[in-house]
């Protein structure tokens, strides 16, 4: 059984910056690409990026791209999404998710239980 823990979210004022976590139980979290997703209050949950499985591949929604990096560390059994001039759209309850490869983006079959990152103007 694969288990995700999100962590880090918060409030912020826009233009600042915010770093999620998502710790992931199990030995196979490295031959998985990792994924992250958003959804806003009456919106539906939108892809926000990907990383491949050795983190030499990204991928990223339009809105976030130059703003948001995606890394991982396999040995912490870790991903993580770096937000950078935040903005108020960008507020969303966050969710990482598994497998999830940037070539390739399918509904994930593992989801954490989500982080809340609410950003004011």
């Amino acid at each position: 059984q694969v288990q995700l823990v999100e962590s880090g979210g918060g409030l912020v004022q826009a233009g600042g910056s915010l770093r999620l976590s998502c710790t992931v139980s199990g030995r196979a979290f490295s031959r998985y690409g990792m994924g992250w997703f958003r959804q806003a209050p009456g919106k539906q949950r939108e892809f926000v990026g990907a990383i491949s499985s050795g983190g030499s591949s990204t991928r990223y929604t339009n809105s976030v791209k130059g703003r948001f990096t995606i890394s991982r560390d396999n040995a912490k059994n870790t991903v993580y999404l770096q937000m950078n001039v935040l903005k108020p759209e960008d507020t969303a309850v966050y969710y990482c998710a598994a497998p999830c490869e940037p070539e390739v983006v399918v509904t994930p079959s593992y989801w954490g239980q989500g982080t809340q990152v609410t950003v004011s103007s």
